[in-house]
């Protein structure tokens, strides 16, 4: 009888950052990266669950929606509210959406990817990376003529002094 070979510990989430002033890039796919995201209604839905995010304290920043996945930046005025169940909130918010139109479930693949960001460069250096997306994907000529992207609020990157 051979042994299975043991596999590395999956990396998990931190659950608490005591930091202040933290501006999360945040990236969420569909599941087997079904093309369903980018179309107006969608948009719509994103556009409004970010603008009513003010009254919990999550203030979204810059965003782009691709047919199947988005990428987003948020940061958090000092509220209680954790990342992981604010992207769950976003994230059927969006299904209802998708579902009151007919697309079957499930949408999302488990989980998301985030990064924090730790200078204005780094904010800026992704955005530049990501609103390019649909021009890398062929969907566009240039980035601006993508309709699926923009910015709720500005943020800023504060540092912590």
């Amino acid at each position: 009888m051979t042994a299975e070979p043991q596999r590395p510990e999956r990396l998990h989430r931190l659950g608490v950052l005591y930091i202040r002033n933290l501006i999360f890039f945040v990236t969420a796919c569909t599941v087997r990266r079904k093309a369903i995201l980018a179309n107006e209604q969608t948009h719509k839905a994103l556009i409004e669950f970010a603008q009513i995010g003010e009254k919990r304290g999550a203030f979204v920043g810059a965003y782009v929606l691709m047919p199947d996945h988005f990428h987003l930046f948020v940061w958090f005025n000092g509220s209680d509210l954790s990342l992981a169940i604010w992207v769950k909130s976003l994230k059927n918010r969006l299904s209802k959406d998708l579902r009151e139109r007919g697309v079957a479930t499930p949408h999302w693949q488990k989980g998301f990817f985030d990064h924090v960001l730790r200078s204005g460069e780094s904010y800026t250096e992704k955005w530049n990376y990501v609103c390019e997306n649909p021009v890398r994907a062929g969907l566009v000529q240039t980035a601006e003529s993508w309709p699926y992207a923009g910015e709720i609020f500005p943020l800023e990157f504060l540092s912590d002094r």
